[in-house]
C-alpha cells in the first residue's frame, strides 16, 4: 500500500511539473504584403506573472538566422531584434500571463518565409516549439484592358 501511494505522488509530481509549448498552427501560408497573426501557447498556473516569463523567437531561413523577438523576466528587449522586423511585429501583451504569445507581422515579404522557433521559460520550465511560414510573391493583379 505505501509503494501504491509513492508511486501515485511521483506520477502526480511528474505530469505537475511538465511544461509544455504549442503553436495553433504548424503551417502558415500568406502573400507579400498581407499580414498575419502567429501564437504559441503555453501551460500556466493562475499565479503567473510577467516578470515569471522570458522568451527567445527566431526566424530560420535559408539565408539567415534572425532574432524576431525578446522577453526577459517579463521585459522586452529590441537591442538584438532584427530591424526587419523593428516596424512590423507586434505583441499582444494582454494575453502572454494567460499562456498565450501572440506575433501580429505586417506587409509581409517573402524573405519572411521560414521557421519560426519560440524558446519560452518560465518558473515552471522551459520549451520550444516551431511552426513554418511559406510567403509567395503577390500575384500581378492589373486589369488588362
Amino acid at each position: 500500500m505505501i509503494f501504491l501511494i509513492l508511486q501515485l505522488l511521483f506520477l502526480t509530481a511528474c505530469v505537475s511539473g511538465t511544461f509544455v509549448v504549442n503553436v495553433t498552427q504548424t503551417f502558415y501560408q500568406a502573400e507579400e504584403n498581407q499580414n498575419i497573426t502567429l501564437e504559441w501557447t503555453f501551460s500556466t498556473r493562475t499565479d503567473t506573472n510577467f516578470s515569471s516569463i522570458s522568451t527567445i523567437c527566431h526566424l530560420f531561413n535559408k539565408k539567415l538566422i534572425s532574432i524576431l523577438f525578446e522577453l526577459h523576466e517579463g521585459v522586452e528587449t529590441r537591442v538584438s531584434q532584427d530591424p526587419e522586423f523593428t516596424e512590423r511585429l507586434q505583441w499582444d501583451k494582454d494575453v502572454l500571463t494567460e499562456g498565450r504569445l501572440t506575433f501580429h507581422v505586417s506587409r509581409l515579404r517573402t524573405k519572411d518565409s521560414g521557421f519560426y522557433v519560440c524558446d519560452i521559460h518560465t518558473s515552471d520550465g522551459s520549451s520550444s516549439k516551431n511552426c513554418w511560414l511559406n510567403v509567395t510573391a503577390a500575384l500581378n493583379r492589373a486589369v488588362q484592358g
